[in-house]
């Protein structure tokens, strides 16, 4: 998504109505023909539209005012004036409309499923033409109305992406590969951190009916919700996510410590993020020693939240991928389902890693062994 912007600020001005007509009938065998001035036409009106398949408020950003049409005058000959042309603004899924000067929230479309419109603002109405005006004292009426102005608004687009999962983890955690090995995304992937500074959404096929939106946030580092880094610019895209995947490098000498942190700057940006159901993906335990590290992590996080799913992958060599899929769709379902997420995981899945699995197609039974249980 080159030039990605997740907000706006824009001028918006609905149409002004078109003006009467002052006009009478002149034919040659009616000397004192009675009015005929036609009405003026209604202004345009600002209306917004949610198109899926934009994911970004680029060129609104770029473009700075919107302007409707103004309604055509009215001309004789009980003519009336044409209708000004709506201003229609196309708006990702999960933009909200809010007033500028007081950050009140207009409109929110939160919805996903596209063409969902809203009319901001209504145009003028065009004013009466002098026909309306004749009486019994008054059969020539020299006065018509002028068409009625519309409005002016500023305001401030902000965008959340809509997704079913969001990626969450530190710079270099491999996010990116995750989203390039399930999905048809194609982010920018490089062995150096940050290499993902603007949010990427990829589709997770499940069939021909259904499929999962995945988001990749970028990097998380602590002091996030603070500001620190990519600061908490793109924390709000994972808001509106149904659930969460960790994403924690077993490569990296702070694996102990990374889940804990990143639960901390969640929680620090809204107590919500917190309460959404999550797996928790040990990465790259392709990696000499990795996968050692990733029973630590998975003990340390089983002790206190034993419900939360721990699967160790290896997003480059494909190994727990195909595990970690099936239970991110559990997960999805289960939470759209409003069900109990992961409710007896381990014998359905056999994702649960602290016991042995008797037959896998990513793992060798002896390779997974949670230490202290036989197999």
């Amino acid at each position: 998504m080159i030039g990605f912007a997740d907000e706006a600020l824009i001028e918006v001005r609905s149409g002004n109505g078109g003006n009467g007509c002052v006009a009478f009938r002149r034919e040659k065998y009616v000397p004192h023909g009675g009015p005929n001035g036609g009405d003026g036409g209604k202004g345009g009106d600002i209306v917004f539209v949610v198109k899926r398949n934009l994911r970004t408020l680029a060129k609104i950003r770029h473009k700075h005012c919107f302007k409707a049409k103004n309604g055509g005058d009215g001309q004789g000959w009980n003519r009336y004036g044409a209708d000004g042309e709506d201003c229609v603004i196309p708006v990702p899924p999960g933009t909200t409309i809010k007033d500028a000067e007081t950050d009140e929230i207009i409109y929110d479309f939160t919805t996903a499923s596209g063409d969902e419109r809203f009319v901001f603002l209504k145009g003028g109405n065009g004013g009466w033409g002098n026909v309306h005006f004749k009486t019994s004292t008054n059969q020539a009426p020299r006065h018509a109305n002028p068409g009625i102005h519309g409005e002016t608004r500023f305001l401030k687009l902000e965008l959340s992406i809509m997704a079913d999962v969001g990626l969450v983890g530190f710079p270099n955690a491999g996010k990116s590969s995750l989203l390039t090995f399930f999905t048809n995304a194609r982010p920018k992937i490089a062995p150096y951190p940050f290499t993902t500074i603007i949010p990427n959404l990829g589709v997770l096929r499940i069939d021909d009916e259904s499929d999962i939106i995945i988001a990749d946030i970028p990097g998380i580092i602590e002091g996030a919700s603070e500001g620190l880094g990519l600061g908490d610019t793109f924390l709000k895209h994972i808001t509106r996510t149904s659930c969460l995947i960790f994403m924690i490098d077993c490569s990296d000498d702070n694996y102990l410590t990374a889940y804990d942190t990143l639960c901390n700057e969640l929680a620090n940006y809204s107590d919500e993020l917190m309460e959404k159901p999550r797996i928790v993906l040990c990465n790259k335990i392709d990696v000499e020693g990795a996968f050692e590290r990733a029973v630590e992590v998975a003990d340390r996080i089983r002790k206190n939240e034993p419900e939360t799913c721990v699967i160790p992958v290896s997003v480059v060599t494909g190994r727990g991928m195909k595990d970690a899929q099936h239970n991110i769709i559990k997960l999805v379902n289960s939470q759209q389902k409003t069900e109990n997420v992961f409710d007896n995981k381990n014998e359905e899945f056999g994702s649960s890693f602290m016991k042995s699995r008797s037959s896998s197609d990513d793992f060798d039974d002896t390779e997974i062994q949670y230490p202290g249980s036989e197999g």
